[in-house]
């Protein structure tokens, strides 16, 4: 009787050593073996108060897990999230890119299979699978949101000059050069932080100019040529919207934009539908319209697959990490995600969502019969980001021509076929 008693005692001491080895997300605090935290890593700071609200949201449906959100300096992201996974210490679940940076990660061995969630292929179409699908198939991540891209206006402005928006790219040139007539500045847009001129303003029109999905297909095979016409055409676009930016836009940053478009010392800001609540509380109405066509052609909708979310291979918790999933696999999920995260962003799942803020559905509005498709490069030609980025600084500074623009770009594509 004393030796089983010991015995059991032995094995009471040891569930009691093991117990929290299984409690709490990469070693974080817990309070019980029963408590899971886990971390959430991402690169946006800004959605640190929505997506705490999703996580509350979420520890109603399973209140023995707590989510932690610890997002990174955007521009930091990759290379930090890189140096925690080589170092063992990434998040549990974590913000994917799409497309070829996401694979990489994948195919290095951190992002965890994703395939077999429930629900992920069933309320998902095939297009919004795709960002985050790797060439067999595989899933690498649960699709989270997308972003839209149009014009901000100033609808006071507009009201009081008797101007509307444009139907064509010449009656937005037109539009243009009416405002700066009147004294006013055409647009808000700079040059300053690189970035924001490329993915919200040239990736933003240039499906106008070179086409949706079956023409980018063509350009990424060689089958077409970025310095065709429609591509030269496409830089020109900007060369001639140059003159109506900001004055000194060399100089101008994303954030002096957004400043000058809420103090009305711009009438138009080309962005992304990201920023819709950071004009929440401005003094004048405002409203979107889609960078339209050149005549002759339809307007496409850059509608860009900006975020998923996956989970790290190596996490402790690989059960609850796939039940978060599962749920945001999920109409139900989904449902409270859409209202929970910040406004502009746009839910993939193929059942419909209603979206509580006017300004979101006037973004989606937008797509209604139009082809979207996202961001160009992204696809298959992320490698020629950088390079395309400055092209279009230098064609705006008037540092390089169209043609010569685009001939660089058939280069630095050509280089990767």
């Amino acid at each position: 009787m004393k030796r089983a008693l010991r015995t059991i005692g032995i094995l009471l001491l040891a569930a009691g050593f093991l117990a929290p080895l299984y409690a709490g997300g990469r070693g974080a605090n817990q309070t019980g073996s029963d408590t899971v935290t886990l971390v959430m890593g991402s690169w946006r700071p800004d959605d640190t108060e929505q997506m705490n609200n999703l996580m509350a949201e979420y520890k109603k449906v399973k209140p023995n897990v707590t989510i932690q959100f610890r997002p990174t300096n955007p521009p930091d992201y990759n290379a930090t999230l890189r140096l925690q996974l080589e170092g063992g210490t990434g998040p549990d679940l974590i913000y994917a890119r799409s497309y070829a940076t996401g694979q990489e990660l994948y195919s290095a061995g951190y992002f965890a299979d994703c395939s077999n969630i429930p629900g992920l292929k069933q309320n998902f179409s095939a297009a919004n699978l795709a960002p985050w699908q790797m060439p067999d198939g595989t899933m690498f991540a649960v699709p989270l949101a997308a972003v839209s891209h149009a014009v901000y206006y100033n609808k006071t402005i507009f009201q009081k000059e008797g101007l509307s928006t444009p139907r064509t790219w010449e009656e937005f040139l037109t539009l243009c050069g009416t405002l700066a007539a009147k004294g006013y500045t055409p647009l808000a847009n700079g040059v300053a932080d690189e970035w924001d001129i490329l993915e919200c303003f040239y990736l933003g029109m240039l499906p106008n100019f070179v086409g949706g999905v079956s023409e980018r297909v063509q350009y990424e095979s060689g089958a077409k040529k970025l310095n065709d016409a429609n591509f030269i055409a496409s830089f020109q676009a900007m060369a001639d919207v140059a003159k109506y930016l900001v004055k000194g836009f060399e100089a101008v940053t994303y954030n002096d934009s957004q400043a000058l478009f809420s103090a009305q010392q711009a009438a138009m800001f080309m962005d992304g539908s990201w920023n819709a609540k950071v004009y929440a509380d401005v003094p004048f109405e405002w409203g979107l319209f889609a960078m339209p066509a050149p005549q002759g052609r339809a307007t496409l909708i850059s509608f860009h697959p900006d975020m998923a979310i996956t989970y790290n291979k190596v996490t402790k918790y690989p059960k609850e990490c796939q039940e978060f999933l599962e749920w945001l696999s999920s109409p139900a999920g989904v449902a409270v995600a859409a209202k929970a995260m910040p406004v502009g962003f746009f839910p993939m799942i193929s059942s419909p969502i209603t979206l509580d803020d006017p300004h979101a559905n006037e973004f989606l509005a937008l797509n209604t019969g139009k082809e979207t498709d996202a961001r160009f490069v992204w696809p298959k030609l992320i490698d020629i980001y950088a390079p395309m980025n400055q092209a279009v600084i230098k064609v705006l500074k008037g540092e390089l021509s169209p043609r010569q623009a685009a001939n660089d770009m058939e280069t630095a594509a050509a280089a990767l076929r």
